[in-house]
């Protein structure tokens, strides 16, 4: 019995990526399909680091591609994270392939404490990750990360410094702990872009960028002048910062950038003592939000007085405790932020360079 490339195409189709909930289908194109009679041969790239490196999605579509007549099949999945597409018109940053934004639209639901957790997460699973702090006012990541620092500098770009193995910059490295930014807005997206685009930043997979909190001029600013290829929302479950965090969510979208997902901080607490749970600020929130913006949940954090302690030690939960359920929510986030990424559209800037038309 033949197997014709409908049949495969059928087979692609109804295998799902367990941590994009995509379709297997968009990663692989027509001519990385070898089909022989009855023998079928796949070769693609999945985009993106998993524990497994692809080895339960293989078995997957090889039951797949059998169901629909294949007796031989050889799938080779390979680990490769590309460059995915920015907003037309922004430069991008040398030798970066992907910027993620995390953002909340307001101060003190755990942005940061999100954000760099996510970034130990991704490098964790494999990937070459950067982290800059874009919060100009109130400069945390040194702290998270326990640096303290300065850069060095040629006197025009600056190297990156290493916090638990992330390449990380922040204009905390560059003044005093206890020196205020007395700074207007267009000082404040300047710092930032020279931040971002004076760091000799070396080959990074992902740049998660910590974004201010709000949705004023400058984090507008921001968001358009970052070449961000996708942005994560941080919330927690309280009426009040799911306002924020939708004015947040509607600010990406205004500037393009594909939502990735919302994650829901200091979802429940557990008491030490007794194990009581109690959702303190209101119980499903982001949740809720996900469903009305027709995005994904990507996960659910605890209010936890170990994640407060770890983050003001320099030591984040990824790092200090990673087998805790804490850090297996966190790691959870960062496949789907990675296998997301991965079914964006790709960046083709490289292959076809840029076209010039002249006026003859």
């Amino acid at each position: 019995m033949s197997v014709t490339l409908t049949d495969v195409r059928l087979a692609l189709d109804e295998t799902i990526d367990p941590h994009s909930h995509a379709s297997v289908s968009a990663l692989v194109k027509d001519n990385q399909i070898e089909i022989n009679g009855d023998q079928v041969s796949l070769k693609f790239n999945l985009g993106y680091h998993c524990p497994d490196q692809g080895a339960a999605l293989r078995a997957h579509l090889i039951e797949r591609l059998q169901s629909v007549g294949a007796a031989v099949v050889k799938v080779e999945i390979s680990i490769k994270v590309l460059s995915h597409a920015i907003r037309p018109g922004v430069d991008r940053v040398p030798n970066v392939k992907n910027i993620i934004a995390v953002a909340s639209g307001k101060g003190g639901v755990g942005k940061s404490t999100t954000a760099v957790n996510l970034a130990l997460a991704l490098q964790a699973q494999g990937a070459r990750v950067g982290l800059l702090d874009a919060d100009i006012y109130g400069p945390s990541v040194p702290t998270l990360l326990g640096v303290d620092d300065k850069p060095a500098s040629n006197g025009k770009t600056m190297e990156p410094l290493i916090g638990h193995g992330l390449q990380c910059n922040s204009i905390g490295f560059l003044i005093s702990p206890d020196s205020p930014a007395i700074w207007r807005g267009p000082m404040v997206t300047q710092a930032l872009e020279q931040l971002l685009r004076q760091t000799d930043w070396v080959d990074l997979d992902y740049l998660i960028v910590d974004m201010p909190p709000g949705t004023g001029d400058i984090a507008l600013t921001l968001a358009q002048k970052v070449p961000v290829v996708a942005a994560v929302i941080v919330t927690t479950p309280q009426d009040i910062a799911l306002l924020d965090a939708r004015k947040g969510l509607r600010m990406f979208e205004k500037v393009e950038v594909p939502i990735l997902g919302i994650i829901e901080n200091m979802a429940v607490h557990i008491c030490s003592n007794c194990g009581h749970t109690e959702h303190i600020f209101g119980e499903d929130g982001g949740k809720r939000m996900a469903t009305e913006f027709h995005t994904h949940c990507l996960g659910s954090l605890p209010l936890s007085m170990s994640i407060r302690s770890q983050s003001d030690q320099g030591m984040p939960t990824v790092i200090s405790d990673p087998h805790s359920q804490a850090a297996a929510i966190y790691q959870d986030i960062a496949l789907q932020v990675a296998a997301r990424v991965a079914h964006l559209p790709r960046d083709m800037s490289e292959k076809f360079g840029t076209i010039a038309v002249k006026r003859v």
